[in-house]
């Protein structure tokens, strides 16, 4: 009884969130990007996946939701959560000593239901 009750218990959300990000980077990596990094966190915040992509350093945020319901999964990069990458992408690159000339832009992984969609410059440095 207890096994069959235990599959029908949702996941916890931190290992539904590795899945997710783990599936996006693989779907990244098939459209040329490189993934550098996982789960980079420091006082700053986190962020999901740093890559390389056609000569950018890329952040990348990865949103899942089940259905539509809880709304769209971009809405969930909301401009605090923005900001919060933001200062962490750029002490990313202070202790990767990754040059201010150095072209960089922020993308965001929308996974609904199962259908994949990138935000390309999804947001720029506020």
């Amino acid at each position: 009884m207890f096994a069959k009750l235990q599959t029908v218990l949702p996941m916890n959300k931190r290992k539904t969130g590795t899945e997710y990000e783990e599936q996006a980077a693989r779907w990244l990596e098939s459209r040329g990007y490189q993934i550098l990094e996982r789960n980079f966190y420091c006082r700053q915040g986190e962020i999901d996946l740093v890559a390389e992509e056609n000569g950018y350093l890329v952040f990348i945020e990865v949103k899942y939701r089940r259905d539509g319901h809880a709304g769209h999964p971009a809405e969930a990069v909301h401009p605090y959560k923005q900001k919060k990458i933001v200062q962490t992408a750029v002490y990313y690159c202070y202790k990767h000593q990754i040059p201010q000339t150095r072209p960089c832009r922020f993308d965001v992984v929308c996974i609904l239901g199962d259908d994949v969609e990138l935000i390309k410059n999804a947001f720029e440095m506020l």
